[in-house]
């Protein structure tokens, strides 16, 4: 019973938003100079062990043997009894637009909201992207930075998209990396937008981007031909949210991801394509991994949890609460796909693209779908649903998942081993995880701004019991304890791990692009004729004759004889 109470619990965000607003602040996190979490089963990416996890100052300072003798004999501030089950790193979220301005609005998931819902679902670190304006891409940092650092509740990092191109850009580029971003993102879709790059540009600024031991980031759909699609579709009437996948083919994405696969390994800069939602996309990811191109590949929460028949559902809110760009697969098979391939190194993260609207918002494309704004939650249900998904179906491994959820993300995008890995010095980002734990996902107990939810009504197995971050108790009984502005930012270095195979496929591509040395064979200068008569002057002239063939001026032919010469042997051969 009283297990049951607390995982009631679990589930009430109004609890913590009415004591907010009355002034209450006894749930409010504090900070622990020192906490020792016992009892536990620790799983990193690469195997999981019985362990006692020790925290000072926000880091991990030690991973010991279990002893009930550490208990006593050191004075902890705070013991967490992590008995029965999983001690993870904290989840780490690649792909998220919190309070983004788009498509005429702004998402309802703030910097505030949504990072209470990333903790409450075991995620303690996220990279925002920043999309710049026409003031250019510092001024888009400086925007995100001020926004996000008085509200995030976790750790967090920042991607940049690159909405135009010139030499301020450029130049922008390199003071954008000093600030610790190291990751830019590009679109192949929304043509007729600041979004939309064509293939000269990206050449271009994939070049920039190794220049800068940055990490490339590519959404990828061909937007002429989506553009083409909804024209299309509109005049035959279609206008409903079952237009927005009709207007985007598996073969859109598949596409677009196999042109931006080429053109990273024309240039040999690591690439990272996001959301990959569609089995064509992703079997360009696995032939490009084959041929042993640089390529790092995200699957999302929601196309690993549902599937696009939604979009033709006869509720229109309903509908349209799942319009995301890429689209969600139809295919209910493509999930289990897509899953196997995480579990096979084939896919390499999940994500969310957390970019959450209300029914109210997403109306404003009731007129047409293409008007719809495109964007679905996942930041607070994405661990658990892997988890329910992916561990549970036997399809991952608990390792698995931490690969995956998070390690992988730390790696790619250079965080690693500060985050992603529970070892001595990382910082102390940390979930208790219940394996047995139960809850069905739904709206009405969300901690999300928005009033739909794209899992609404499933039933998931494995929750977050207890979130840290820093070293600080965000996340415990149910209840976010955290306060506004309690993350920090990371910044990120660039030419980290994803550039570690670079220099030598750039030696090997030299090694195999030197031109061939021809001085000591060069070609006579002789022409044609002057070569066929010295020829023939050495060969030796047959006694026997040969009968040829020649023409007569009165039309017909004539047999004679003739010595066999250079010039008789290649007449024979043409007749021949």
């Amino acid at each position: 019973m009283q297990k049951l109470l607390r995982l009631q619990r679990h589930f009430q965000p109004n609890q913590l938003k009415n004591s907010l607003s009355s002034g209450f602040n006894t749930h409010l996190q504090k900070a622990f100079s020192s906490i020792l979490i016992k009892g536990g089963t620790v799983v990193n990416a690469d195997h999981k062990f019985r362990a006692d996890v020790i925290i000072e100052n926000g880091k991990i300072s030690e991973v010991v043997r279990p002893d009930d003798k550490i208990q006593t004999a050191r004075n902890f501030e705070k013991i967490i009894d992590a008995t029965g089950k999983l001690v993870m790193p904290g989840g780490i979220d690649p792909h998220c637009h919190l309070e983004l301005p788009f498509m005429g609005t702004t998402a309802v998931d703030d910097f505030d909201i949504g990072t209470k819902a990333a903790v409450a679902g075991g995620t303690t670190s996220f990279i925002d992207f920043i999309i710049p304006d026409s003031k250019g891409l510092v001024a888009g940092y400086d925007d995100w930075r001020q926004r996000a650092d008085k509200k995030v509740h976790c750790d967090y990092t920042l991607h940049c998209a690159i909405t135009d191109w010139n030499e301020k850009i450029s130049k922008e580029m390199e003071e954008i990396v000093k600030r610790g971003i190291s990751s830019f993102k590009l679109f192949t879709a929304y043509k007729g937008t600041s979004f939309y790059q064509n293939d000269e540009r990206m050449l271009q600024i994939f070049q920039r981007c190794k220049e800068l031991g940055a990490v490339i980031m590519v959404h990828a759909e061909n937007g002429e031909l989506i553009e083409f699609n909804q024209n299309r579709l509109v005049k035959q009437g279609v206008t409903g949210p079952e237009g927005h996948p009709l207007s985007r083919s598996d073969e859109i994405e598949a596409e677009a991801t196999h042109r931006v696969i080429t053109i990273a390994n024309t240039i040999n800069v690591p690439l990272y394509v996001v959301h990959v939602m569609k089995r064509a996309a992703a079997d360009e990811i696995i032939r490009a991994k084959r041929k042993g191109f640089v390529v790092y590949a995200e699957a999302l929460a929601a196309g690993l949890g549902v599937d696009g028949r939604n979009y033709w559902d006869e509720d229109w809110d309903k509908a349209a609460g799942f319009v995301m760009s890429p689209c969600i697969d139809e295919d209910p098979k493509t999930k289990e796909y897509e899953m196997r391939l995480l579990a096979t190194h084939d896919l390499d993260t999940t994500a969310t693209d957390n970019c959450t609207f209300s029914k109210q918002q997403k109306r404003m494309g009731h007129s047409c779908f293409n008007k719809i704004p495109n964007g679905c939650n996942g930041i607070e249900d994405r661990m658990s649903v892997i988890w329910n998904n992916g561990v549970e179906k036997g399809v991952l491994t608990p390792s698995d998942f931490v690969r995956v959820t998070s390690t992988n993300t730390a790696k790619i995008f250079n965080m690693y081993p500060r985050k992603g890995i529970i070892q001595s010095g990382s910082d102390a980002d940390i979930i208790i995880f219940d394996t047995e734990a139960t809850k069905t996902i739904s709206a009405h107990t969300h901690h999300h701004a928005g009033d739909f939810n794209i899992f609404e009504g499933m039933k998931v197995k494995g929750l977050t019991e207890t979130t840290l971050v820093g070293g600080r108790v965000v996340f415990e009984d149910g209840v976010v304890k955290s306060q506004p502005g309690s993350g920090q930012y990371v910044p990120r270095e660039a030419y980290g791990y994803a550039y570690e195979k670079i220099p030598a496929l750039d030696a090997q591509r030299r090694l195999r692009e030197t031109p061939v040395d021809r001085s000591g064979n060069k070609p006579s200068q002789k022409s044609l004729e002057d070569s066929v008569k010295e020829l023939n002057s050495k060969i030796e002239i047959y006694q026997d004759k040969v009968t040829q063939l020649s023409w007569m001026r009165s039309g017909g032919f004539s047999m004679e004889t003739k010595p066999l010469t250079c010039k008789s042997l290649m007449l024979r051969n043409q007749l021949h």
